[in-house]
C-alpha cells in the first residue's frame, strides 16, 4: 500500500499535471480534491499523509485549508504548489505548516529535488 497522497487543485488541468510530475515509482495512493472543502475532507478521512495543496481556490483556499490542518493536528505533510509567487505568500505558507513552496506550473525535476531534500523519496 502506497502514500496516501492527496492533490487539491480546482483546476483538472493542474492535477493532472502534477501527477504526471510525481517521481517515477513512487508507491502512492492519490486523491484528488477540487476545492479547499474536499480537501480538508480528504485530510479528516485519512487521504492526505502528503498534500500538494493549491492556494486558489473556491469555497475554502489553501490558506484556510493550512489553518485547519494546524488546528485540528494534522500530520500531513503539505507542499503548496501555486501560482501566487508573492514573497508574501510564500512566507505565510510556511509560518502556517507547509514544508515547501513550489511555483505552477510544476516541474517534474524540481518536485523531485524537494521530496530527495526532505527525504520523502
Amino acid at each position: 500500500m502506497g502514500i496516501p497522497l492527496l492533490i487539491c487543485d480546482d483546476s483538472n488541468m493542474a492535477r493532472k499535471q502534477v501527477t504526471r510530475s510525481l517521481p517515477d515509482g513512487w508507491d502512492v495512493d492519490i486523491t484528488y480534491a477540487v476545492n479547499g472543502v474536499e480537501g480538508i475532507d480528504a485530510v479528516r478521512q485519512g487521504h492526505a499523509e502528503m498534500l500538494f495543496l493549491d492556494l486558489t481556490m473556491p469555497e475554502m483556499d489553501g490558506y484556510e485549508v493550512l489553518e485547519l490542518i494546524k488546528q485540528e493536528a494534522h500530520k500531513s505533510i503539505v507542499i503548496v504548489i501555486s501560482g501566487d509567487i508573492q514573497p508574501e505568500a510564500r512566507e505565510r505558507v510556511l509560518k502556517l505548516g507547509a514544508l515547501e513552496f513550489i511555483k505552477k506550473p510544476i516541474n517534474k525535476e524540481k518536485l523531485a529535488n524537494v521530496l530527495q531534500m526532505y527525504g520523502l523519496i
